[in-house]
């Protein structure tokens, strides 16, 4: 009876994990050997975990990342440029502490988009606040914010992101008005958090995107100081796997 009522209120408390954890222990004839400090540390240690997860659940999904991705999954196979070292120096995610940035370039289909969630997932799972969004959704959502008249509320929510993630850089030249709103972002970034920038156009070409000469200064002077740069090479890896599988499925027909 004291224990229905001790669940109760732990239910209450919404200590679910201790509720679990106090279920199993109930369960195994051995946890009565064990000592009550051990079986108060399981306890807890099952609490925090559940609750660490569930931080962690809340973090992924509002950071709307585009596709599942994880730096354990990156594939080294490829002649890309991409090296272990590299990535081994930047998953402790140390740069975003520092509000340092990262650029990453490369042709369609090298795996920018990839790398850079998993950047991003890797920030989710080390505590930070992290969002993902294509530069032209960006921009899209920057307009209605403003015909909400929310948006200065829209830059705030924006700047308290530890991590900015903007996939499809320079798809297209920024209008004057468009170079003004993403100056506001940038500018409220600078030097307190991180933004990735994933790109197919080289940085060296960048300047070129902005149609004001003084803003395409003070933008890539934000962006590309203290950045951590990566450039990956070669083809398409789509294509590579398309070819393969298509192969593969030509020999399982002809075996068959």
């Amino acid at each position: 009876m004291q224990v229905n009522e001790t669940r109760e209120k732990m239910n209450k408390l919404r200590l679910c994990g201790m509720v679990r954890s106090l279920d199993d222990q109930l369960e195994d004839p051995e946890s009565s050997s064990m000592s009550f400090e051990d079986r108060l540390s399981l306890l807890v240690d099952r609490e925090y975990v559940d609750r660490e997860n569930k931080k962690l659940a809340s973090r992924l999904r509002n950071a709307k990342l585009k596709q599942q991705a994880a730096l354990e999954d990156i594939d080294y196979s490829s002649n890309r440029g991409l090296l272990k070292s590299t990535i081994a120096s930047l998953s402790d995610c140390n740069w975003v502490s520092r509000s340092q940035n990262m650029i990453i370039t490369g042709a369609t289909g090298t795996g920018k988009t990839f790398l850079a969630t998993a950047f991003a997932h890797k920030a989710c799972r080390m505590g930070f606040q992290v969002v993902y969004c294509r530069v032209s959704r960006l921009f899209e959502e920057m307009v209605l914010a403003r015909a909400e008249g929310n948006f200065l509320k829209f830059l705030e929510k924006l700047q308290k992101k530890d991590l900015l993630v903007l996939d499809d850089w320079g798809m297209q030249n920024l209008t004057e008005q468009q170079c003004k709103d993403f100056m506001e972002v940038i500018e409220d970034r600078y030097d307190c958090r991180s933004t990735v920038l994933a790109s197919q156009v080289p940085v060296k070409n960048w300047h070129e995107l902005i149609v004001n000469a003084n803003s395409a200064d003070a933008i890539l002077d934000r962006i590309v100081h203290n950045s951590h740069r990566i450039d990956l090479k070669g083809g398409s890896i789509r294509k590579k796997l398309k070819a393969v599988n298509s192969e593969e499925l030509a020999i399982a027909i002809s075996t068959s």
